[in-house]
Protein backbone atom coordinates (compact mmCIF):
# COMPACT_ATOMS: atom_id res chain seq x y z
CA UNK A 1 0.00 0.00 0.00
CA UNK A 2 2.72 2.50 1.20
CA UNK A 3 4.26 1.59 -2.46
CA UNK A 4 1.29 2.22 -4.07
CA UNK A 5 1.04 5.97 -2.33
CA UNK A 6 4.69 6.67 -3.42
CA UNK A 7 4.07 5.84 -7.49
CA UNK A 8 0.89 8.24 -6.90
CA UNK A 9 3.44 10.89 -5.76
CA UNK A 10 4.09 13.83 -7.84
CA UNK A 11 6.95 16.46 -6.29
CA UNK A 12 6.08 20.25 -7.52
CA UNK A 13 7.93 21.89 -10.04
CA UNK A 14 9.19 25.51 -9.07
CA UNK A 15 8.03 27.15 -12.70
CA UNK A 16 9.31 30.42 -11.05
CA UNK A 17 13.22 29.52 -11.06
CA UNK A 18 13.17 26.92 -13.91
CA UNK A 19 10.45 27.85 -16.37
CA UNK A 20 11.77 25.23 -18.98
CA UNK A 21 10.57 21.51 -18.43
CA UNK A 22 13.14 18.91 -19.74
CA UNK A 23 12.00 16.10 -22.14
CA UNK A 24 12.09 14.00 -19.29
CA UNK A 25 10.11 16.52 -17.40
CA UNK A 26 7.31 17.06 -20.29
CA UNK A 27 5.43 13.88 -19.70
CA UNK A 28 5.34 14.37 -15.93
CA UNK A 29 4.69 18.07 -15.49
CA UNK A 30 3.17 19.20 -19.36
CA UNK A 31 -0.16 20.03 -18.35
CA UNK A 32 1.07 22.10 -14.56
CA UNK A 33 3.21 24.37 -16.92
CA UNK A 34 1.28 27.74 -16.33
CA UNK A 35 3.16 28.97 -19.79
CA UNK A 36 3.49 27.24 -23.69
CA UNK A 37 6.59 24.99 -23.13
CA UNK A 38 8.82 25.92 -26.41
CA UNK A 39 9.29 22.90 -28.20
CA UNK A 40 9.83 24.64 -31.84
CA UNK A 41 11.11 27.78 -33.05
CA UNK A 42 10.61 30.75 -32.34
CA UNK A 43 11.05 34.92 -32.76
CA UNK A 44 12.12 37.19 -29.61
CA UNK A 45 13.40 40.38 -28.82
CA UNK A 46 16.63 40.45 -26.96
CA UNK A 47 15.94 42.59 -23.89
CA UNK A 48 19.26 41.73 -22.38
CA UNK A 49 22.68 40.15 -22.73
CA UNK A 50 23.80 38.34 -20.27
CA UNK A 51 26.96 36.98 -21.41
CA UNK A 52 28.77 36.40 -24.58
CA UNK A 53 26.64 32.96 -24.77
CA UNK A 54 23.27 33.80 -23.13
CA UNK A 55 20.61 36.07 -23.79
CA UNK A 56 16.86 37.25 -22.07
CA UNK A 57 14.02 37.62 -24.73
CA UNK A 58 10.37 38.27 -24.61
CA UNK A 59 8.04 36.71 -27.23
CA UNK A 60 4.53 36.88 -27.20
CA UNK A 61 3.31 34.01 -26.03
CA UNK A 62 4.48 34.23 -22.81
CA UNK A 63 4.20 37.44 -20.42
CA UNK A 64 7.92 36.82 -19.05
CA UNK A 65 11.37 37.41 -19.89
CA UNK A 66 13.17 34.30 -19.86
CA UNK A 67 16.95 33.11 -20.99
CA UNK A 68 18.38 31.51 -23.98
CA UNK A 69 21.77 29.95 -24.02
CA UNK A 70 23.26 29.34 -27.32
CA UNK A 71 23.24 25.44 -28.04
CA UNK A 72 26.39 25.74 -30.25
CA UNK A 73 29.22 27.95 -28.88
CA UNK A 74 30.97 28.69 -25.31
CA UNK A 75 32.18 31.99 -24.03
CA UNK A 76 34.27 33.18 -21.20
CA UNK A 77 32.41 34.21 -18.34
CA UNK A 78 32.20 37.76 -17.28
CA UNK A 79 34.69 37.61 -14.21
CA UNK A 80 37.33 35.25 -17.38
CA UNK A 81 39.33 37.12 -19.38
CA UNK A 82 37.43 38.04 -22.82
CA UNK A 83 34.08 37.47 -20.96
CA UNK A 84 33.16 41.10 -21.07
CA UNK A 85 34.70 42.03 -24.57
CA UNK A 86 32.79 38.76 -25.58
CA UNK A 87 29.03 40.38 -23.99
CA UNK A 88 29.91 43.62 -25.36
CA UNK A 89 30.54 41.96 -28.80
CA UNK A 90 27.10 40.29 -28.71
CA UNK A 91 25.00 43.31 -27.03
CA UNK A 92 26.47 45.84 -30.08
CA UNK A 93 24.98 43.15 -32.37
CA UNK A 94 21.74 41.86 -31.21
CA UNK A 95 20.12 43.82 -28.15
CA UNK A 96 17.22 45.30 -28.80
CA UNK A 97 16.77 43.21 -32.20
CA UNK A 98 14.00 40.92 -33.43
CA UNK A 99 16.12 37.22 -33.33
CA UNK A 100 15.05 33.79 -34.47
CA UNK A 101 15.57 30.89 -32.36
CA UNK A 102 16.31 27.70 -33.35
CA UNK A 103 15.37 25.22 -31.05
CA UNK A 104 16.71 21.31 -30.90
CA UNK A 105 13.60 19.31 -29.71
CA UNK A 106 15.65 16.91 -28.80
CA UNK A 107 18.53 18.81 -26.86
CA UNK A 108 15.92 22.04 -25.57
CA UNK A 109 17.02 22.69 -21.93
CA UNK A 110 20.17 22.85 -20.69
CA UNK A 111 21.94 21.93 -16.85
CA UNK A 112 20.70 24.76 -15.46
CA UNK A 113 17.38 24.91 -16.22
CA UNK A 114 18.15 27.55 -19.61
CA UNK A 115 16.23 27.08 -22.89
CA UNK A 116 18.77 25.80 -25.68
CA UNK A 117 18.87 27.70 -29.09
CA UNK A 118 20.50 28.53 -32.10
CA UNK A 119 20.31 32.56 -32.49
CA UNK A 120 20.06 34.08 -35.68
CA UNK A 121 19.58 37.92 -37.00
CA UNK A 122 19.17 38.51 -40.20
CA UNK A 123 19.55 35.25 -41.57
CA UNK A 124 22.98 34.91 -39.70
CA UNK A 125 23.96 32.40 -37.02
CA UNK A 126 25.20 34.41 -34.08
CA UNK A 127 27.10 31.74 -32.70
CA UNK A 128 28.93 31.14 -35.78
CA UNK A 129 29.82 35.20 -36.01
CA UNK A 130 30.86 34.98 -32.53
CA UNK A 131 33.31 32.21 -33.18
CA UNK A 132 34.73 33.89 -36.70
CA UNK A 133 35.12 36.90 -34.24
CA UNK A 134 37.36 35.11 -31.59
CA UNK A 135 34.41 35.71 -28.73
CA UNK A 136 33.44 32.41 -28.37
CA UNK A 137 34.83 28.91 -29.31
CA UNK A 138 32.59 25.64 -30.47
CA UNK A 139 30.96 23.49 -28.01
CA UNK A 140 32.51 20.56 -29.70
CA UNK A 141 35.98 22.13 -30.14
CA UNK A 142 38.51 20.57 -28.02
CA UNK A 143 40.00 23.17 -25.66
CA UNK A 144 43.51 23.58 -24.41
CA UNK A 145 44.51 21.19 -21.69
CA UNK A 146 45.65 22.70 -18.44
CA UNK A 147 49.30 22.80 -18.24
CA UNK A 148 50.89 20.58 -15.62
CA UNK A 149 52.57 21.97 -12.64
CA UNK A 150 56.36 22.06 -12.51
CA UNK A 151 57.62 21.09 -9.73
CA UNK A 152 61.14 22.74 -9.36
CA UNK A 153 63.91 21.03 -6.49
CA UNK A 154 66.18 23.46 -4.79
CA UNK A 155 69.63 22.19 -3.49
CA UNK A 156 70.28 23.76 0.19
Amino acid sequence: MEQESLMNFKMAHDFKRFPELTNSQMAFYYFDSPHQQIAEDFWAKVIKVTDGDTIRVTCDFRDFAFPIRFSNIMAAELNEKGGVESQSWLESQILGEEVEIIINPKNRVGKWGRLLGQVRHKGFDMGELSMQNQKSISLTEEQDPIPDLIIKEFII
